[in-house]
Parts: structure tokens; sequence; C-alpha cells
């Protein structure tokens, strides 16, 4: 069997999702344990005056790629940015785009995603859902597909006490779900969301579990693999320990915690924290890959790439290690000392939450105002001192 740098050595690969958290590490590890990778097809948008190529330029000059700029300085020959948006109809690629993509592309890595919890029903399912759809239409037309690699998450099922790797029967038809909202006002759509998502916490889970249907369905004659990861933080290893360059998940309350702002989380103590390091994350999707290319199983492939059942980790020791490690390496412009817990008792978790953050706010809100009459107090006198001057 070939390794995965000789199986991924003259493939071309087309990614979505590049400019978001888990799209960045996968192309910076792809790019540098498989050097000999051919092209990756870069599906970007224009956003905020930027052109797509700009948009992966800024990418590729952040702290991520340094370790791949030591190794190999021209990786950025391989890196082809192609408009898109995967919100239009064709995911509005131009005809040359689209004969170039269909003609060359090998291995696809669906990453891109709305990751947003309270996300409104229509744009969730515009971008998880039909979007995927989309994709997957256009990879029924490409020559030399191997693999088409979709990311989903872990929580896809979380209304289910176990979950085996296979793709359960969604909780509607995505095609008439998506049908139903081209005639419904957004009024509508928000009314009826509560009824639709049912018992699943979120939009965002519920279009993944969509999203997955659809990858099964539209792309039974493709050879497919899906990724479901937990809740994606930082790196563990690679490219270098820690990196992160979002707040989104626990990593927001992480760093409030440190600043020594976040003092409480409701929240059981004995509850499993699956948390798994991007980088985990992205070996096991180049690696599924590999696999689903290499031996072309008969059956789709579903990998829960989940921490929980190997190596639990609780809420409550995820609290002491945050608190402990801010301690021993504070935060610059740190508010108090860091003294975070998750609280599972409703009494103890409010008074705590009205000591600690509504009277200390209250008390800050006081003295930022005692300040703030203070320089008036202060540009009054020295605007009369100026006057009497002149």
């Amino acid at each position: 069997m070939v390794s995965i740098p000789e199986y991924y050595e003259g493939k071309n690969v087309l990614l979505t999702g590049a400019t978001g958290f888990l799209g960045k590490v996968l192309l910076e590890k792809l790019l540098r344990s498989c050097p000999k990778v051919n092209s990756v097809y870069v599906l970007v948008r224009q956003k905020a005056g930027q052109t797509p190529q700009e948009r992966v330029e800024e990418v590729l000059s952040g702290k991520l790629f340094d370790r791949l700029r030591d190794e190999n300085p021209d990786f950025r020959e391989k890196i082809i940015a192609i408009n898109s948006e995967l919100t239009q109809p064709k995911l509005a690629l131009s005809e040359e785009d689209k004969e170039v993509i269909i003609d060359s592309t090998n291995i696809i890595f669906h990453c891109a995603a709305t990751v947003r919890f309270n996300e409104n029903l229509r744009d969730a399912v515009q971008l998880n859902v039909i979007a995927t759809r989309q994709l997957i239409l256009l990879a029924q037309q490409m020559k030399n597909l191997e693999v088409f690699m979709h990311v989903s998450t872990a929580y896809a099922y979380c209304n289910r006490k176990h979950i085996d790797e296979v793709v359960y029967p969604p909780p509607v038809d995505p095609k008439k779900l998506i049908d139903s909202l081209e005639w419904m006002d957004d009024g509508l759509v928000n009314d009826i969301t509560p009824k639709l998502i049912g018992d699943r916490p979120n939009t965002y889970i519920y279009t993944k579990a969509l999203a997955e249907y659809v990858v099964q369905q539209e792309g039974a004659k493709l050879n497919v693999a899906i990724v479901r990861p937990s809740i994606v933080g930082a790196s563990w290893k690679e490219p270098f320990p820690g990196w992160i360059d979002n707040f989104n998940g626990p990593s927001g309350l992480f760093i409030a915690a440190g600043k020594g702002i976040l003092r409480t989380i409701r929240a059981s103590n004995n509850a499993l924290a699956d948390l798994v390091p991007v980088d985990v994350v992205v070996n096991m999707s180049l690696a599924a890959a590999w696999y689903s290319g290499v031996n072309r199983p008969r059956n789709i492939m579903v990998y829960n790439c989940t921490t929980g059942s190997t190596n639990p980790f609780h809420w409550g020791e995820v609290g002491y290690y945050v608190s402990h490690s801010f301690k021993m390496n504070p935060l610059n412009q740190v508010f108090r000392c860091p003294s975070f817990k998750f609280n599972s008792n409703s009494l103890s978790h409010h008074y705590r939450k009205g000591v600690s953050h509504r009277v200390s706010a209250l008390l800050l809100d006081c003295t930022h105002v005692d300040r703030s009459e203070t320089a008036d107090d202060e540009n009054n006198n020295s605007s009369s001192q100026s006057y009497g001057v002149s």
C-alpha cells in the first residue's frame, strides 16, 4: 500500500473553507507533509473589497505558515485561488474555472460551513445543505475524481444516546425543506424553526445532519468519506503547539476566564468536554481520504473524530486547568486574577454571577464615570487657562 505522501503525489486537490480555522490548517499540513501534491484549487469569495487572491495571500502570510515557508519557500506556486460563492447557483464559477476544475480535480475536501449556532435557518440551509449539494453535483461531472471528503460534526445526531459511524435518516427530507424555504418569508421561517429542529439545540447541528444525508444520497456514485469532529480547539503539535486564530467555541470562554472577566458558567462538572485538537482532525481527514482513495470501499466511510470515549476529560477539570494555567502564565492586560469555575448548582451559579460579574461591572462603570468626569474637569481647566493666556 502506498504511503499517504505517495498517494497525494501529483494529485490536484479542491478545497473549500480555506479561509476558515480548519481549512487553513488542512492546507498547511497538506502542502508541508505532501510536498509533491500538484495543485490545490481554493474556492474563495470576494469579501470586504478583497479579491480571492488577496484573501488567500492574507491567510498564507500568517504565523501558521511560518514552518512551511522555511521548509518549502515555493509552496505558493501550488495554490490556485478561484473566485466562487457557495451560496450562489452553480457556486458562481466562471465557465473557464469550472472547466479547469472538472478536468483536473482528483480529491475534494469540503470544509466550508457556517458554524454560527444562532444562524437563521434559511442561511444555515443555504451554506450547509444547498452549497454541499451543489458541490456534489459539480463533483459528479469531474472526470478524474477519486475521493469526496466531507467535514461534518460529531453532534449532528446529538439527540441519540449512541452514535455509530453511519449516516442516519434525516429529520426531514432536505429537498422538501429547500423547496419550502423558497416561498416562506423570514417571519414564517423563524416561527417554525423551533418545531423543525425539534430536540436538536440549534440550526447548525440540524443542517449538518441534513448535509450528511445529501452527501450520502446525491453522492451515491462517488467515493465519499465523512469526518465528524467534536469541539475543535487549538493545535496539539502541528505546525506548533497551541495555535489558534479565533474566539469560537470554548476559546472565547478560556480567554475571558484568563482575563479575569468570566468567573462562572452554569454547567455540569462531570460532563464530558469532548475537545479535539485541530491538527488531529486534519490528520484524520487527510488519512481518511488516502484510505478511501487507495482501497475504494463499497460503502461510505464515516469517522467519528472524538476523544470522550478514549481519553475522557470533564468540564470540571477544564475549569481547574484554565484557572491554573493562566495564573502560571498570565495574559496581558488582565482585569483581575483568574478564578474560573463550572458550576452545576443554580443558586451558587447565580450568586457567583451576581457578585463576580454584575457588581464588578457596576464598580468598573462607576470608576470609568469618575475618571471621565475628572478628565473633563482637567480639560476645562486647561481650556480656561489657555484662554487666559491668549
